[in-house]
Formats: structure tokens, C-alpha cells, sequence
């Protein structure tokens, strides 16, 4: 020690703040920039909110296609849906039957 109670510093001593230093600031910069640092977390935010409207959109999609599968159990089909998806599916129509096909563009818009 010195007249002044500071320690005298080795090179082994200043090179192992030195990466010490290195080290934090390189952690701090991650926490600022990196993929989930302050700067992505309104991107994160963003990119949440889609995934949830994805889940929205096929969580509807998963629970028709459920009541469809009912409709159709053999035990118990739906006449009424089991026709439809036989003439649209297979275009049988009964002679007495009028077939009017429409475009889908000229559909209004929901």
C-alpha cells in the first residue's frame, strides 16, 4: 500500500476489470438491442398480438369444422347439410331441380 491506503495495481489485476468491464457492457448493450432487449419489445408486442388473432381465426376455423363432423356422424347425419354437400360436392342435381351458379366476385363484400 501507498501513503495514501490506495493499493498499487498489477497488470493482471487492471486486465481482469478490464474484461470485467468489457463483459458488462456487452450484457448491458443485449439488454438495449438484442433480441429480446427494450428496443424489440414493441416489435414483440406486435408480433404477440397477430399470433393471438391467428389463434382467434383458428380456434372459429377448428370449432365449424367440429359442427360439420357432428353433422356428418353416421348415427345421426344432418339430411339436410349431408344433400348439400352431395350436390356441391359431387354436382348430382335432381331433374326437377334449378342449378344457379354465381361468381364469386360479383358476392358483396362482408
Amino acid at each position: 500500500m501507498t501513503r495514501e491506503g490506495h493499493r498499487i495495481e498489477s497488470p493482471k489485476d487492471r486486465l481482469t476489470q478490464g474484461i470485467a468491464l468489457a463483459l458488462l457492457l456487452v450484457l448491458g448493450g443485449l439488454a438495449i438491442v438484442g433480441p429480446s432487449g427494450l428496443l424489440a419489445w414493441g416489435d414483440n408486442l406486435r408480433l404477440l398480438d397477430q399470433r393471438r388473432a391467428q389463434i382467434a381465426a383458428l380456434t372459429h376455423e377448428r370449432d365449424e369444422l367440429k359442427l360439420q363432423v357432428d353433422a356428418l356422424n353416421p348415427k345421426h347425419a344432418d339430411p339436410d347439410f349431408v344433400g348439400e354437400l352431395i350436390r356441391r360436392d359431387l354436382n348430382v342435381v335432381h331433374p326437377d331441380e334449378v342449378v344457379i351458379l354465381l361468381d364469386p366476385a360479383d358476392q358483396p363484400r362482408k
